[in-house]
């Protein structure tokens, strides 16, 4: 009788880590690595500069959260992780307090949409690890509120967003402010890593090591994906269709925030539990958004790219690409919300016709092609769809608590005359005129060019009264009769001021003088 051996299920024992640290991963259902965990953390823990590429999704926070909260353990020093967008550096931020709260440490969050006040009292207690925005980073540098002279280890993670996104004159400024090479750590975490990153890395980097577990561009196997064709005016038609055929939570990509506010009113008319998340969201509206997408108030989340690596929800079961990504990379990250942590997912992508060279661009960044599915029968598809000049009020995250955009008027739909209407108050549109009949008449002009307007009957006049006589009848229409007014005095008859000698003589007014005479009392 031979005796099966079980293949042994890897774990974090043998990979440097302290006792103490493997404890609160115990404690925190950590049990087993990832690929890129599992090559990045020894490489971290020794000292050395990583440039790590994997999946969106395989724990690439893990990676760094480890080695940073084992190297502070030993030293005073601090640590900075940058990101790109809010979401995202609010979801490490949560990963790695939960790994730092165990052994003491503090971490403070620097990013837009929050007080400035709160933020530079929490660096006032000298926290130890830092995650942050680029740009309300500089913020505080500019005021003074943190000096990055005692930073040991420094983390970029999504290193190719923050390049897509403009942020690199800032990184730039950021690694000045830094210590020397040999004197700090530096960490590079992405999905992709575009020829940009690695000039980036070869210059803030000590001989990097690059650990890659899958070739950039690549998605997770348990991720099924597929390509519609449909026109422009059928997009709404067929993504009412595919959410009447899927019970479970959905994200829905849009390419621009007006199209992800639109197409969320959209479902919302169709009875959808629906929300959305884009810039023009303060962060209070984009946090509330996202945890009820989380805990299932909203059963589909309408975003753009800019939330495509920030949402970290488990169990999404359809990614629907509205519109296609102005990028290829950002197609990994959008599809890589769904299936992760090894479950299964599955991504719709709608294309119009004209749309073949994205789709061709994409199946050679991904390395394989995407099965087309033919358009479904859209005729029975109802959809009461807002036009695209439904605009409301939003506001922009920031500490002045948010600001209206589009000049500060608000234009919204009224779904009684099918009218616009200025905000903030609740008076009727302007009648638009829809035919001539409606339209007021324009006077008429004749060849010399003047107007024929018609002649309005003069008002009549009341006969002067005399003494002891009956007033006269007057005319029906006439309500009142005009009051007879006096005999203006000629004006060669009204008394004159003679001018004194000065005024004559100087050809001034007496006004002036007077004014002349107090300004010299």
């Amino acid at each position: 009788m031979t005796e099966t051996i079980q293949p042994q299920q890897p774990s974090f024992d043998g990979l440097g880590i302290a006792p103490a640290l493997l404890d609160a991963l115990t404690r925190a259902k950590f049990t087993s690595p990832t690929p890129i965990q599992k090559q990045a953390i020894p490489l971290a823990i020794e000292g050395k500069d990583v440039v790590g590429i994997a999946q969106t999704g395989t724990g690439k926070t893990l990676a760094f959260s480890i080695p940073i909260i084992q190297r502070l353990q030993q030293t005073r020093g601090r640590a900075l992780i940058v990101l790109p967008t809010r979401e995202l550096t609010l979801q490490v931020e949560e990963t790695v307090e939960k790994m730092a709260r165990a052994f003491g440490m503090s971490t403070v969050v620097l990013m837009g949409g929050m007080s400035m006040y709160n933020q530079t009292q929490k660096l006032r207690r000298n926290p130890r690890i830092i995650v942050a925005t680029p740009g309300r980073l500089l913020d505080h540098m500019e005021q003074r509120n943190v000096n990055l002279k005692d930073v040991e280890i420094v983390v970029l993670d999504e290193a190719d967003r923050m390049f897509d996104m403009g942020f690199m004159p800032a990184i730039k400024r950021i690694f000045e402010a830094l210590p020397p090479q040999n004197q700090r750590q530096t960490l590079l975490f992405s999905a992709t890593m575009p020829p940009e990153i690695m000039q980036l890395a070869a210059r803030f980097m000590a001989m990097p090591v690059r650990v890659e577990v899958v070739q950039q561009g690549t998605t997770a196997k348990t991720i099924t994906q597929e390509i519609i064709f449909v026109r422009k005016d059928e997009k709404t038609k067929l993504l009412e269709k595919v959410l009447g055929e899927v019970k479970g939570s959905v994200l829905v990509f849009s390419r621009t925030k007006h199209g992800a506010h639109r197409i969320t009113n959209t479902l919302i008319k169709s009875g959808h539990s629906a929300s959305e998340i884009h810039s023009d969201r303060s962060l209070g509206q984009r946090r509330a958004a996202l945890e009820g997408f989380k805990n299932g108030k909203y059963r589909v989340l309408v975003a753009t790219d800019i939330a495509a690596r920030g949402i970290d929800v488990k169990g999404i079961e359809l990614v629907i690409n509205f519109d296609l990504p102005d990028a290829s990379e950002d197609y990994v990250h959008r599809i890589g919300r769904t299936g992760r942590a090894g479950m299964p997912g599955h991504a719709i992508s709608f294309a119009t016709p004209d749309q073949k060279s994205d789709v061709r661009a994409i199946e050679r960044l991904i390395r394989m092609p995407l099965p087309t599915k033919q358009a479904p029968d859209l005729s029975q598809v109802h959809v009461e769809e807002a036009p695209r000049e439904f605009y409301e009020e939003r506001s922009r995250g920031g500490d002045r608590g948010g600001r209206p955009q589009f000049g500060g008027m608000r234009r919204e739909y009224n779904d009684r005359g099918g009218a616009f209407q200025r905000g903030g108050n609740s008076r009727p549109a302007r009648p638009s005129f829809h035919s001539n009949d409606d339209r007021p008449a324009r006077p008429a002009f004749n060849n010399a060019g003047a107007a024929e307007r018609p002649a309005y009957q003069s008002r009549p006049r009341m006969a002067p009264r005399t003494e002891g006589a009956a007033p006269a009848s007057a005319p029906a229409a006439e309500a009142r009769p005009h009051r007879q007014m006096r005999d203006p005095q000629p004006v060669s008859d009204r008394p004159r001021r003679a001018p004194g000698p000065s005024f004559a003589r100087r050809g001034r007014s007496p006004g002036f003088a007077v004014r002349q005479k107090r300004t010299i009392m």
